[in-house]
């Protein structure tokens, strides 16, 4: 993990930037690796979301940094990088994680969705990885952790965007994971399953409305299809992305788990 815990000096401790950091799985990211002894930056569309969550890791003993950014911004997003520079001066760990796309059956989406789909969940992280990989280059650590979903293997009824650009993106984790390795960077795909987030509380109630049923059922009839019968936790995904970052999964790279309590029953 971290070399550094939260006496270390801002400039020393390794650094990692979690996007959309303030609530959900980000949230889950951002405070396992506070807990793992990284410096951490957030950052949120919302001033109050990133003050009170990097109001919250400082609680922990975390030095913590937050940002108000939109992902899906080139120029917003770049500022993000200039900031943890400024703060930081380093940066060994992106998360990159954004909310996902609208949801929708296909004939639903318009032109408009697409192109706002393509610069939230796929350009985002392309610009975020651009941003990334000199930075690590130069400090001689990096990890670099995608947030995907399980619709990179099996496609998820009713978020035709996810299921389009989420398979687009375990590619160009593939991709990289060989144009990296020589520089000692890693990168990854963590690919969560239904995970207890209001991003699959606002799925199960629109499931709900589409069959005429109760939110409360409509859940309980989800959590009966998982093996584990329940809901991941966002502290689950961030376990498994702390350990991404650390120093003992340096030889993990181009891969990407399936945090879905044994719902997806492909092969890899």
């Amino acid at each position: 993990m971290a070399q550094q815990r939260s006496g270390a000096d801002a400039r020393t401790a390794r650094a990692a930037l979690v996007m959309a950091g303030t609530k959900g799985i980000g949230l889950g990211c951002a405070q396992a690796l506070a807990g793992a002894g990284f410096a951490v930056a957030v950052c949120a569309r919302t001033a109050g979301d990133v003050d009170a969550t990097a109001t919250l890791l400082r609680a922990g003993g975390a030095h913590a940094h937050g940002v108000v950014a939109d992902v899906s911004d080139g120029e917003s997003l770049a500022a993000v990088f200039e900031s943890v520079d400024e703060v930081f001066g380093r940066l060994d760990v992106l998360v990159a994680n954004a909310g996902g796309p609208a949801p929708g059956d296909f004939m639903a989406l318009g032109d408009d969705d697409w192109r706002a789909g393509y610069e939230l969940t796929l350009m985002s992280s392309v610009r975020a990885i651009r941003h990334a990989v000199p930075r690590m280059r130069a400090g001689g650590y990096g990890r670099i952790v995608v947030i995907g979903s399980s619709s990179v293997r099996q496609p998820v009824s009713g978020i035709a965007l996810s299921n389009a650009f989420r398979p687009a993106l375990a590619g160009l984790v593939k991709h990289l994971a060989g144009e990296l390795a020589p520089d000692g960077i890693t990168i990854n795909m963590v690919s969560p399953g239904r995970i207890d987030t209001d991003r699959v509380r606002d799925l199960d109630e629109r499931a709900a409305r589409r069959d005429g049923t109760s939110y409360e059922r409509s859940r309980r009839s989800a959590e009966a299809g998982i093996p584990m019968g329940r809901y991941g936790s966002i502290s689950e995904i961030g376990a498994l992305v702390a350990f991404l970052a650390s120093e003992q999964a340096s030889y993990i790279t181009g891969q990407t788990p399936l945090v879905d309590g044994g719902l997806v029953p492909t092969l890899p």
